[in-house]
């Protein structure tokens, strides 16, 4: 589990509930199943019109990554790829096809075949990184699904709270009734505000932040294949790819 978000949404959470009960008030207060409905039900509609469906269905696939640490340990991805590089400096690279079975990484895979079967480092790296720009505007889109939800949320939230003045005003003659139907219409409000700031702008942060460490991975895996396929001496390799590893360690902070 990703300790960060699970972290923060218990502490923000918290800290607003406890702040309404230190004020006199409950917890069964904000808790209008119409207003949640309408907020929720009005955003995912708005997004669905701004988005193709097949991106906002594989956005909320990918929102598994902001409550899962998945990422592969970048020093790992080091030692198997001066692993490749020492075998193939010893026994050539066409001896590397035998590891392609065992590999589970998709783009190191893919990687590792087109080098195998000979192409040239050169076209090589244009493949990779026409499929890179490819990944990362895809990364982008999944994003922006979560941010675009976090500027619908609150305006709809508005709309819940003008339909519950609307039902409000329609009962004047009841004074206790008003008050009761104020408090409930801003509920809706809270809700739009709430959800936009808690969770689907956040969301939309930190699939960007894990989009970016994965695509790290994939440049030090298309950089290890290219080396490799030159023949560059494993030590040197190491040392080009730990380069790699500084951005990483500089966003560990932020998942710990």
């Amino acid at each position: 589990m990703d300790k960060s978000t699970i972290g923060g949404i218990f502490l923000a959470v918290g800290g607003i509930l406890l702040g309404l009960l230190l004020e006199g008030g409950r917890v069964s207060q904000i808790l209008q199943p119409t207003a949640a409905m309408i907020v929720l039900g009005g955003t995912m509609g708005a997004v669905m019109v701004q988005f193709p469906l097949a991106t906002v269905v594989q956005a909320f696939k990918k929102l598994a990554w902001v409550f899962l640490d998945k990422a592969e340990d970048p020093s790992r991805l080091v030692e198997t790829l001066v692993g490749f590089a020492q075998r193939a400096r010893k026994n050539g690279i066409v001896s590397l096809d035998a590891e392609l079975t065992n590999i589970k990484d998709p783009f190191l895979k893919r990687a590792l075949t087109l080098a195998v079967d000979g192409i040239e480092p050169e076209e090589l790296r244009k493949m990779m990184e026409s499929e890179l720009d490819s990944q990362a505007e895809h990364s982008e889109k999944i994003a922006q699904v979560f941010e675009s939800a976090g500027g619908f949320a609150p305006t709809i939230g508005i709309i819940g709270a003008v339909l519950g003045l609307i039902q409000v005003m329609q009962h004047l003659a009841n004074i206790d009734e008003v008050g009761k139907g104020i408090a409930v219409a801003f509920v809706a409000t809270i809700y739009g505000v709430g959800s936009a700031n808690l969770f689907f702008l956040p969301s939309s942060g930190k699939l960007k932040i894990k989009g970016r460490e994965e695509q790290v991975l994939r440049e030090m895996t298309m950089e290890g294949v290219i080396s490799i396929l030159e023949g560059m001496n494993p030590r040197i390799l190491e040392t080009k790819l730990e380069g790699y590893l500084f951005e990483q360690e500089q966003e560990e902070p932020q998942k710990a």
